[in-house]
């Protein structure tokens, strides 16, 4: 039994196909459970910087988006 040289794509595309979700379901099996979303603790947006975070310094003026087109 041969394959048609029309249905050769189609075969090997299949074929990879085939291969690639299994080899996907077989580390998804054996990857452990990843860790809880909540175990470590986030830090706040608008926390004091302590002694390790240096201060961040802006040069020149701030962003202001243009919400009014017409206006330059």
């Amino acid at each position: 039994m041969r394959v048609r040289e029309t249905d050769r794509n189609l075969l090997l595309l299949g074929s990879f196909t085939l291969l690639s979700v299994a080899a996907a379901g077989i580390v998804a099996l054996l990857d452990p459970a990843p860790a809880p979303a909540s175990a470590a603790p986030r830090p706040v947006a608008n926390q004091v910087p302590t002694a390790s975070q240096a201060p961040v310094r802006v040069v020149g003026i701030p962003f202001v988006p243009n919400t009014n087109p017409r206006q330059r």
